[in-house]
């Protein structure tokens, strides 16, 4: 077997190491990651898949009802389906990915009525294939995972990648919470699908997504895209974590008084940002007619739980509601994908769901739970095949590399202060959490933000190491402090207002800046720019001429 430097992080000097051989590391088991997983070894790869937490449990899409992009494949139904994207996405979205992804999506929504999933049926008998729950369908993935033999390792946070000499990612190591142990996986390549950054904000599902993987990434040299794309906000009862939105059509908002927020309706969040930023901001799905009160509960139970627990009829009764950030998550935002196998700029590194960009077929506005809930199954099971066939064709010896741990903050001890994963993590909050800040956005906050972000970053890259039981949240940390700088340094970047990126000081879309943002690097952070391929309007273009 191949050497690894023998610069293990003293953090856990202390602690076992158990190793694993594969072809495939898949990093994450959410449904990108359990796609990805099946896909690689129904093509004959051996693969381990790591999980943050529960594999099947954890994630975003585990506890949640989700509609599905879905559509049959007829060419006016996909075409509206397109094109209805593309004015919201600021016309950044490319046409050839929307197809596959809809082509995709519907082989493997077929897939899954194969498998059992328990899809509702018309009179007919004919299944509606249009929406998945979230605890049956990760439940039916962790099956199929552990049905292809591969292998999982449950509550085992990755934290950082492996290199070869040449720079190509060969694996990962980490920590098994449970075991209290090391755990290292030498691979031909692989997958992260470790979902996006929502800072942890208690936002449904998603206080396990802080930006692990695009840290890792970023720390071999991996581009992201997008990054500006990145606030998204998802309304939710104060009390409450669900920001679940689809049942807001329904609401009126309402100030403290008791007047409607003119234009809040059809839960503009723009409207209700504004408003939480003078005072409470109350709702009532009043606007459901009484006969659909049932449908609506069936169609998503775990909305309705948290007013059943407080005792509140949303229907008839005002709750507070408040904007939780979901960062990338439901954004746009993520690692760069450079092929059609969801490669990215990394050698043998390959990135799918919310750990991806989803530009490709949203353009700059979030493409909420359908669109990312088949951009996950797609985008995983191609990632999946694309590290396949790279591990193939590096042959068995690719476990006789000599590799290098690529891990740069909070897994090394510099001999720096001590600092609280915890004080990092509020830190960055503070500088994200605020509409005035992250919503609507101006240079001159943007700048401010960034200057004491940077100096978190610097502070967390000459930190004394964390102990074993804190390296975990360090990591996350300086993920979450990592995602911040680049959605700042790219907001800055894009001087307009387009898609869900707003900026006070440019309210208008300006055509000459039809192009995607790339960024990069850890100290020091880079953008640059690189064409649309959907065009604009042509009206827009006689306006930039």
């Amino acid at each position: 077997m191949g050497s690894i430097d023998s610069n293990f992080a003293s953090v856990a000097d202390h602690l076992g190491t158990r190793e694993h051989v594969a072809d495939v590391l898949v990093i994450g088991g959410g449904p990108a990651g359990t796609w990805a997983a099946v896909r690689a070894a129904s093509l004959g790869a051996r693969v381990v898949l790591a999980d943050k937490g529960f594999c099947g449990t954890s994630g975003a899409a585990a506890p949640s009802g989700n509609g599905v992009w879905y559509i049959p494949p007829d060419p006016a139904l996909r075409e509206e389906a397109m094109a209805g994207r593309e004015q919201l996405g600021g016309w950044l979205a490319d046409r050839e990915w929307m197809r596959r992804v809809l082509d995709q999506t519907w082989d493997n929504m077929l897939q899954l009525d194969e498998w059992g999933y328990p899809f509702p049926r018309d009179e007919g008998g004919t299944p509606r294939r249009g929406s998945l729950q979230g605890p049956e369908y990760m439940r039916l993935m962790r099956s199929r995972v552990k049905r292809a033999g591969v292998r999982i390792l449950d509550h085992s946070p990755a934290l950082e990648l492996l290199v070869d000499d040449k720079g190509a990612v060969a694996g990962a190591s980490g920590i098994s919470r449970q075991a209290g142990e090391r755990w290292l996986v030498r691979a031909g390549a692989v997958v992260i699908a470790t979902g996006g950054c929502a800072f942890l904000s208690r936002a449904l599902g998603c206080n396990v997504l802080t930006g692990d993987g695009l840290l890792m990434g970023a720390e071999v040299g991996a581009e992201l895209t997008s990054m500006e794309f990145s606030n998204a906000y998802g309304i939710a009862p104060a009390f409450s974590s669900v920001t679940k939105t689809a049942f807001y059509r329904y609401a009126r908002f309402l100030r403290e008084d008791g007047s409607v927020i003119e234009g809040a309706s059809g839960h503009s969040r723009s409207k209700i940002a504004r408003a939480l930023l003078q005072g409470p901001v109350y709702a009532v799905l009043d606007q459901a007619a009484p006969d659909l009160h049932d449908a609506l509960r069936l169609a998503q139970p775990n909305f309705f739980l948290p007013f059943d627990r407080a005792g509140i009829d949303p229907f008839t009764q005002r709750f507070a509601v408040t904007l939780r950030l979901e960062g990338t998550v439901r954004g746009t935002g993520g690692l760069r994908i450079t092929d059609k196998t969801c490669a990215t700029s990394v050698p043998g590194l390959y990135a799918a769901g919310d750990a991806a960009t989803r530009e490709l077929i949203c353009g700059g506005f979030t493409g909420g739970g359908s669109h990312n809930a088949a951009w996950a199954m797609s985008s995983g099971a191609w990632a999946g095949a694309g590290a396949a066939d790279y591990a193939r064709q590096l042959g068995s010896n690719h476990v006789a590399r000599h590799v290098h741990r690529a891990g740069s903050t909070a897994v090394r001890d510099t001999g720096g202060q001590v600092l609280d994963p915890s004080a990092v993590a509020s830190a960055v909050q503070a500088e994200v959490f605020p509409y005035e800040r992250n919503y609507f956005r101006h240079a001159e906050r943007l700048q401010d933000s960034l200057g004491r972000l940077d100096a978190l970053w610097h502070a967390q890259r000459h930190s004394r190491g964390a102990d074993n039981t804190r390296v975990i949240r360090a990591r996350e940390a300086a993920a979450m402090t990592a995602t911040a700088r680049w959605m700042y340094r790219s907001a800055l970047a894009r001087t307009e207002t387009r898609g869900m990126h707003k900026r006070e000081e440019h309210p208008g879309l300006d055509p000459k800046q039809h192009h995607l943002i790339t960024a990069g690097g850890l100290d020091e952070i880079w953008t640059s720019t690189r064409p649309a391929t959907t065009p604009q309007p042509e009206a827009l273009t006689k306006e930039a001429a």
